[in-house]
């Protein structure tokens, strides 16, 4: 496969995964895209990560042209001044930005449209290939500048998952045409007559003389009644669904109705889970099956399921592509090859009360020592939940934050038992973990998905291997092309 070749006009039948934070970073997304299929860009956390990202690296000359096509310079060069003048020392903790509440100032949605502009303009660069963003549905507050930088920067695709994004589509058609928008705050615990938070944004003092497209926007869902839900109610045209089964990596949805738990607490699924796959050719859009696709056979199974293709992200989570830290992606390669690693699928580790695939691997945060020896600190806040103040003002909290803290804001104190900072945790995992005051690094947490194993079938000849290699390997027979 030509990795420079333009797509076709047809859809792409490989969707890469967008798996936060960072482990789709602009890098892999591109390579995906030159391939001629889908690379989407995680959107989870990216001020935080932009910033980051500039008090490590600074500003190299790619990076400058993007910046330089950002419409307003006074927003450049604000994040600049503040993030890029100096070089972070090592061992020096990284500089934050204020934790996203609904009475943020403009200037939090500044650097995240300016931030989601440049992950996707970044992984468009030198080919015309095609890139989305994924952004979770349950954090919400973030959502319309992220969204809004991305449409600036030409973005071909939104998926969204991990709750219903119902007012998503409609959102993408007014911000594609520099209309204002608004996005309600869910609040738990809210009383009859309260005041609901609106996010807002204003997108028309971004434009000049700019057309701007409305990329498409696909809902991921764990079966076809979720599926049927998003296209009967949403505000605008869903355009296609991702069918993400229960052994795909980071957020789950949980089991429908009742259900039990094995010997290691993992949820058992059972009939009602399973995907009715008439149903979704039914509606008569494209899918694709997500969950456990790591062979050409998964891909041509979802073809003769009448999908369009598949969504593939532990496969490339360990190329060479993938932004995680290098040292511990070769570690987790060279664990696979040697042996088989253990993935859970934990009931505890999200606050977001979302089943949550974990890696069992010491070091990290699955192992109970190190989760025992980490300060409980919530100092990123993209997971918190907005709940109502006994005076009936809005507050936030998160069941990873200090116990005592949470349950002095109504908090379940039960909910905070085994309860991780996947913020932390997670920007760790990409090499961006927070330095704390006593000199220690913040612990990585992995989560892949269930056939986290097969990645040997890839790494076995020369121990790493690319994303243009993962295309070409689960490129089934009836796909390839003679040149």
């Amino acid at each position: 496969m030509n990795s420079s070749a333009a797509p076709s006009n047809s859809q792409p039948w490989l969707i890469q995964g967008g798996m936060g934070i960072a482990i789709s970073g602009w890098p892999l997304a591109r390579a995906v895209a030159r391939t001629g299929q889908l690379g989407v860009v995680s959107g989870t956390a990216i001020d935080t990560v932009f910033v980051r990202r500039l008090q490590d690296f600074g500003v190299d000359h790619t990076l400058q042209k993007v910046l330089d096509r950002f419409p307003l310079q006074s927003i450049v060069q604000d994040v600049l001044e503040k993030f890029a003048a100096s070089k972070r020392r090592i061992g020096a903790p990284y500089k934050g930005v204020p934790m996203l509440t609904h009475r943020n100032p403009r200037s939090s949605q500044d650097l995240l449209v300016l931030a989601s502009y440049v992950e996707v303009a970044l992984a468009k660069e030198d080919h015309d290939g095609e890139i989305g963003i994924n952004l979770l549905t349950k954090v919400q507050l973030p959502t319309l500048p992220t969204l809004f930088g991305a449409i600036l920067a030409g973005v071909n695709y939104v998926l969204m998952g991990a709750g219903v994004p119902t007012h998503i589509p409609g959102i993408l058609d007014r911000l594609s045409q520099a209309q204002d928008v608004q996005l309600p705050i869910d609040v738990i615990g809210a009383s009859q007559g309260t005041s609901t938070p609106i996010m807002r944004f204003e997108p028309a003092r971004f434009f000049n003389d700019m057309i701007l497209r409305r990329p498409k926007f696909l809902g991921i869902v764990s079966g076809h009644v979720l599926a049927n839900a998003l296209a009967k109610r949403s505000s605008g045209h869903v355009d296609g669904f991702v069918v993400e089964r229960p052994s795909a990596g980071g957020h789950n949805a949980p089991p429908r109705g009742a259900y039990n738990v094995d010997e290691k607490g993992n949820p058992e699924y059972g009939p009602r889970d399973v995907v009715d796959y008439q149903a979704m050719r039914d509606l008569e859009v494209p899918f694709w099956i997500g969950g456990g696709v790591t062979t050409p056979e998964h891909v041509q199974q979802a073809f003769d399921e009448g999908a369009a293709g598949v969504q593939v992200g532990t496969l490339f989570a360990y190329s060479d592509e993938s932004g995680m830290e290098p040292q511990l992606r070769q570690h987790i390669i060279k664990e696979a090859l040697s042996g088989d690693l253990e993935v859970l699928t934990s009931l505890r580790a999200s606050s977001t009360g979302y089943p949550f695939k974990v890696v069992v691997e010491e070091g990290t945060i699955s192992d109970p020592v190190v989760y025992e020896e980490r300060e409980r600190k919530c100092d990123l806040g993209y997971l918190r939940e907005a709940y109502e103040r006994p005076d009936g003002q809005v507050g936030y909290r998160c069941a990873a934050e200090p116990v005592a803290a949470y349950v002095r804001k109504g908090g379940d104190e039960r909910a905070s038992e085994g309860s991780a900072c996947l913020c932390n945790g997670l920007m760790a995992t990409c090499g961006l973990g927070q330095i704390r005051s006593d000199g220690r690094q913040e612990p990585p947490i992995l989560t892949s998905g269930d056939s986290l194993n097969d990645i040997r079938s890839l790494a076995v000849e020369h121990g790493h291997y690319s994303a243009a290699d993962v295309v070409r390997y689960l490129t089934p027979s009836s796909r390839h092309t003679t040149s």
